[in-house]
């Protein structure tokens, strides 16, 4: 990718892409054979009409290496960018712009023992995902034989789809989902100014917990303590701005440096962005609880929108493995779905998986850092990367006994450095899921959540024999002397002791209740001993739990149909509780805000739903969001409202409104007039914005002329908006909230979602070709294939496709076959 400038990047962008129709579905096409290196057997990839492959092989080797030629034939510019930023191995083909973004990427790769790591997943691990790459290799063979098929990102942008091995997969390790670093930074930024008691109001510990700053810790972080975390756990994204940095030719780690000052819109870390709940649904249902007698399994993970999506839909056949579902495209194997004997599905749990340490390090040595009380050397590693037209430059590398070192304060001669579990064998995201796809019975899947490591989840469980349950999966570390609320001191006094037994975790089975569900909520039971296995204190609100629960708990017996519209269930219960509080705001108060009034009139009829054409949902969550929310940070925090980066916790802000006099502390005089005032003044400035926003007649206004959705390619950004269209999928208007069933984490300034239910499913248990399943906005990530986009109207209708099981429906609605034979030798 040599010499571009961004008139060149657009122009061939528009010669590769943009000719591209939007096509309409269109008829099966014929059945095609390919040659396929490595395969010892004939294979088959059938792709019914909704672009789901099921692929049948002969053998588990051949299945896998099927799947991972599948993978990089919908989806190979996706898998190979996600490779490349894990690798961090962006600034080859893209130039000098992303070198600092790799160099962030590198230090979080898993850098243990191979042999230790492949073993932590189980006896099939390796040898499946060595399959699985040659699978991908083998298409890009296939490619090289046939340019013309080549995607046309890499045409347009230059370069070609690099070769794989195995451990690529399990050593890239950050996109999984991270806990609560940012967490700790704005707890300890409260703390350096000297009330650290504030936090209390700004977010809710549960269960009740109350933290302090940790013995030894100066809590004074730089302002750009994280920016080397974030830059690693972030996606990658493509603007003219970032592009044109591309031609700058650093030769030392203090030129990769200096790109830490640029304004591109690609290193702008959006605070919203980074803080978007990213967040899942699900349950199982017994049979005695279902209409159908049979058990039902339902789940709905909630991550970031893109073009092409996150997660794909496979189906995997071969003596011994029968598994459907949903993963990741980059990863084999079956991570949500069912083998035909069980059903599973994930959410997050919060358990705390990482820490900041910080040490006082050596004036005359940098590179060293006091450790029990002597000047311990740090460990380097020099790490070269390779840039465009043959250069390549390097740059070292720093990590303590903890983790890598993600900062360096040589003013105040300081270091800090990031222990997470995560960077443990056996702890590569979402691929423990190699072992319990395999699962036949409760035990062999509880004994297989043992190999699951990362990220911390809640898993359901449902089989043919009418059996459901729970088990949450993760690795947890041992604090014995802190809870991991805050940075520590990295001398020695703060160390994990070991980790706590996957036995030690809470889990169900049968529960008498006929059902379980989880929503990322605080689900530790009542006699959990949390003091002692601290796991987490950090918990998303437990609204959507709340309203599954209410829906699970009706006297009546549970069906397919109604998990699907629970899943696409927008009551806001949050939302009732804040409309209670206007309601009994005394007249004479609510009177000097005329406009405030208006809205309370409003509000009071509407029935709480947040469906895309409601006006009362629209003036809700433009009030919480642009209005009361910061208005109440400013409140409780006053001058010091800048020195956090979030919006406070929406569990404790509802709790200090509805209880003003017990956080009396906070205002200003009398708690409940102020309280009142609070309430009003910030829906009157909403009221009006909203008139000049969306009109005069507040009858007319429309959550969904606010809220869309938006699946945005990783490139469209370099091409003319005109020409965007062919490339994203929407916006399409959208209702929920954050704290709906149904789940829309936006961005407040512009109200588009950044993550959501993309990926729905539900299963019917032992009548499999009942289930069903969506995965917006199509399976494929071939702008130019009809599966591209063929599924976001039906999706943001909550609409859903058969997930089809049985080989004979699986024919009957065959789009295309593609039969896979072993490359003839030559």
């Amino acid at each position: 990718m040599s010499h571009r400038t961004q008139h060149f990047i657009c122009k061939s962008l528009l010669i590769a892409l943009c000719g591209l129709p939007i096509i309409e579905l269109q008829a099966a096409t014929a059945t095609k054979t390919i040659e396929v290196g490595g395969l010892k057997n004939d294979a088959e990839i059938i792709v019914d009409r909704w672009g789901v492959p099921h692929i049948y092989a002969k053998s588990e080797a051949d299945v896998f290496l099927a799947q991972g030629f599948n993978a990089a034939r919908d989806r190979l510019f996706q898998i190979d960018l996600w490779r490349r930023r894990g690798l961090g191995q962006l600034s080859e083909v893209f130039g000098s712009a992303y070198l600092e973004q790799d160099r962030a990427a590198r230090l979080f790769l898993y850098r243990g023992d191979m042999k230790k790591e492949w073993a932590a997943y189980g006896p099939h691990a390796e040898q499946l995902t060595k399959q699985f790459v040659a699978g991908i290799n083998a298409y890009i063979t296939y490619l090289q034989q046939h340019p013309d098929k080549l995607p046309a990102e890499f045409k347009a942008l230059q370069y070609q789809p690099a070769v794989w091995q195995a451990e690529d997969v399990v050593r890239i390790r950050s996109h999984g989902l991270t806990r609560n670093l940012t967490s700790e930074v704005n707890r300890a930024k409260l703390a350096c100014a000297g009330d650290i008691k504030l936090d209390e109001v700004r977010q809710r510990l549960s269960p009740a917990w109350e933290t302090a700053v940790p013995e030894g810790l100066d809590p004074c972080l730089p302002e750009q303590v994280l920016r080397q975390f974030t830059l690693a756990t972030q996606n990658v994204s493509f603007d003219p701005r970032t592009m044109k940095l591309s031609f700058a030719e650093p030769s030392s780690d203090k030129q990769i440096a200096r790109h830490e000052n640029r304004e591109s819109d690609h290193f702008k870390l959006s605070v919203h962005e980074q803080d978007a709940m990213e967040a899942s649904n699900n349950w199982v249902i017994a049979p005695s609880k279902s209409s159908t007698g049979r058990a039902i399994m339902a789940n709905d993970p909630h991550r970031a929108y893109s073009a092409p999506s996150l997660r794909y839909i496979a189906h995997l056949n071969a003596p011994g493995l029968n598994a459907i579902g949903a993963g990741e495209p980059a990863l084999p194997g079956i991570s949500i779905g069912h083998n035909g004997t069980i059903a599973f599905g994930l959410t997050i749990m919060s358990i705390d998986q990482e820490d900041l340490y910080v040490y006082d390090i050596n004036p005359a040595n940098i590179s060293q850092y006091r450790y029990q009380g002597a000047w311990v050397d740090m460990e380097k590693r020099t790490e070269h990367f390779k840039l465009p037209n043959g250069r390549a430059m390097a740059s070292d590398l720093f990590f303590t006994r903890h983790g890598p070192v993600i900062h360096f304060d040589t003013n105040k001669n300081k270091a800090y450095a990031v222990r997470t579990g995560w960077l443990e064998a056996g702890m590569a995201p979402y691929f423990g899921s190699v072992d319990y796809m395999r699962a036949k019975d409760f035990a062999s899947f509880k004994k297989a959540m043992l190999h699951w490591g990362a990220p911390t989840e809640n898993q359901v469980y449902a089989d043919i024999k009418g059996n459901i349950g729970w088990v949450p999966g993760g690795l947890t570390p041992i604090r014995p002397n802190w809870d991991g609320l805050m940075p520590v001191p990295g001398d020695g006094r703060y160390e994990w002791a070991g980790f706590l037994s996957g036995d030690k975790l809470p889990s169900s089975y049968n529960p008498p209740e006929a059902w379980f569900a989880s929503a990322n909520e605080m689900n530790l039971p009542k006699d959990y001993p949390y003091r002692e296995r601290k796991l987490g204190f950090e918990w998303p609100s437990k609204a959507r739990y709340q309203r599954i629960a209410d829906v699970l708990s009706q006297d009546k017996k549970i069906s397919l149909e109604d998990s699907m519209r629970l899943q696409n269930d927008v009551l806001s219960l949050p939302a009732d509780r804040l409309i209670k509080l206007l309601q009994g705001i005394p007249k004479e108060r609510s009177s000097t805000y005329p406009k405030a009034s208006q809205a309370i009139a409003m509000l009071s009829t509407w029935d709480r739903y947040e469906h895309a054409n409601s006006a009362a949902a629209a003036l809700h969550q433009y009030w919480y969001s642009q209005s009361l929310a910061p208005a109440y940070k400013d409140q409780i925090l006053a001058e010091k409202s800048l020195l956090v980066s979030t919006m406070p916790d929406l569990v404790r802000l509802l709790e200090v409104l509805e209880n003003p006099k017990q956080w009396s502390t906070i205002w200003n005089g009398d708690a409940e007039e102020q309280r009142d005032h609070l309430l009003l003044s910030s829906l009157n400035e909403a009221y009006q914005q909203l008139e000049q926003r969306l009109g005069a007649d507040p009858q007319k206004w429309q959550w969904g002329d606010l809220q869309k959705t938006l699946f945005a390619h990783p490139i469209s950004n370099l091409l003319p908006a005109t020409q965007r269209a062919q490339f994203d999928v929407g916006p399409l208007p959208r209702g929920g909230s954050a704290n709906s069933v149904n789940q829309s984490s936006y961005r407040p300034q512009d109200f588009v979602q950044l993550n959501g239910p993309s990926f729905r499913v539900v299963v019917d248990v032992g009548n499999w070709d009942n289930s069903r399943a969506v995965n917006a906005p199509g399976q494929s990530g071939d702008p130019s294939s009809p599966h591209y986009r063929d599924l976001a109207e039906s999706w943001a209708k909550g609409e859903y496709f058969p997930l089809l099981y049985s080989r004979e429906a699986i024919l009957n609605a065959a789009d295309e076959i593609i039969r896979l034979k072993p490359a003839k030798r030559k």
